[in-house]
């Protein structure tokens, strides 16, 4: 039997003492402490070679490890690294140990980087922790046509004359109708904005768009993460809706309409860029009036969507705000003035016009129903609203900080109490 765990050492102290009794029995004793007589003499041996301290259990680590490099090894890495230019890394002194002294029994590359960190040639650099933006999400279950679109790139592939397509896909998330699937050659946001003046022109205007957060709908510098494009929606009156990063699952449906894009339009590419839109137009008009739908009892989505009530009015959208509240418009590099002071905003807002609601300390910084932020107006300077970066803690440090989170998205109001 092993040791008792409670005190080992002191047990292992008042055997050995007892056991230096001339009158004592070693087997008997051997069985009172429940060890085998082999494990008592290990420990006895121990006691006559180092006294008590040898008692206390020794360090397993072995005294040397077969993978170490010696010592000619460690100087030579070092000398080439000294002797090469000061940018080399790990890479091409590896790369020139092998030329000089052979790739057979070279060091590996890990083995390397290892050496010339203990030797202080790797200058680490410090990460600035930047707060990102809070995200704007809605979470709307659509009931209707036009209560939600969903927006979203395929992702490119080639046509067979070597053109980048970039699809872009629009649908209705009620009805599951194909808005947009448009063959564009970039995802910029001049592109975009133009094919979503066609569909507003076409279909009216939505009550709200679900995007991912990647360019151009999103943006993870601008407060909210707004963009020139998404920042022209929430002017029109459209509210933005954004899933979280990584999780195309909460934009399922769309995501469902790429898959059959790849199946029975990527893996056989058209001839040119014109060519792919024809192909496009004609696998759109069959996915809306065609296939069956299960998710629709095996109806078509055209027999289900209809156009918006909302009129797309072409032109600057004007945005009002309560008569007490202060009005500035964003200069083209995201800057306004107030107080003879340059204050800067975001780029993504250049053009509109803000609202700036007085509170005791600070103006509010609101863009239509988005409060971006406020201006503190000791320093005259624009802060906007963060969502804090979490660091490494426990589990439950996790989910209690997610918690704040949501609770102060929650608190912050959605709507512009325009009077």
């Amino acid at each position: 039997m092993p040791w008792k765990e409670s005190n080992v050492v002191t047990l292992r102290e008042e055997f050995v003492l007892k056991a230096m009794s001339p009158v004592m029995d070693f087997s008997a004793l051997c069985k009172e402490y429940g060890i085998s007589r082999k494990t008592g003499y290990k420990w006895m041996v121990r006691f006559k070679q180092g006294g008590l301290p040898a008692l206390r259990n020794a360090s397993r680590r072995p005294h040397s490890s077969s993978s170490a490099l010696d010592e000619a090894t460690v100087c030579e890495l070092i000398r080439i690294k000294t002797t090469s230019a000061s940018n080399w890394g790990p890479k091409k002194v590896l790369a020139l140990y092998e030329r000089l002294h052979g790739s057979s029994h070279a060091p590996s590359l890990s083995s390397v980087k290892r050496i010339l960190d203990r030797a202080g040639f790797v200058q680490r650099r410090r990460r600035p922790r930047r707060d990102a933006p809070a995200r704007i999400q809605e979470g709307i279950v659509a009931t209707k046509p036009n209560q939600q679109w969903t927006v979203d790139f395929k992702g490119w592939w080639k046509t067979r004359d070597g053109a980048r397509c970039e699809p872009l896909t629009v649908r209705d998330a009620y009805s599951r109708f194909l808005l947009d699937l448009r063959a564009m050659d970039s995802t910029s946001e001049r592109a975009v904005r133009r094919a979503f003046e066609r569909l507003f022109e076409c279909y009216g205007l939505p009550e709200s768009i679900r995007s991912d957060n990647g360019s151009p709908f999103a943006s993870h510098q601008a407060p909210l993460g707004l963009t020139r494009l998404s920042s022209w929606w929430v002017a029109l009156g459209i509210r933005l809706d954004r899933i979280d990063p990584g999780r195309p699952d909460q934009n399922g449906a769309h995501e469902r309409i790429h898959r059959d894009i790849r199946a029975e339009l990527q893996l056989s590419p058209a001839n040119g860029m014109e060519a792919s839109q024809a192909l496009f137009d004609q696998w759109r008009h069959d996915f809306n009036w065609v296939r069956p739908h299960e998710a629709l009892n095996m109806q078509v989505p055209g027999k289900i969507y209809a156009p918006s009530q909302t009129v797309y009015e072409p032109g600057p959208p004007d945005l009002n705000y309560p008569p007490d509240w202060l009005e500035r418009r964003v200069m083209p590099k995201g800057a306004i003035c107030l107080l003879n002071h340059t204050i800067h905003v975001s780029k993504a807002v250049g053009g509109f016009t803000l609202g700036l609601q007085p509170l005791a300390d600070r103006l509010d910084v609101w863009f239509d129903y988005l409060r971006l932020g406020h201006i503190d107006l000791h320093t005259f300077r624009f802060l906007p609203i963060v969502r804090k970066r979490e660091t490494r803690r426990s589990s439950s440090g996790r989910h209690a900080a997610r918690r704040k989170d949501a609770q102060a998205v929650q608190t912050t109001p959605k709507v512009l109490p325009i009077s």
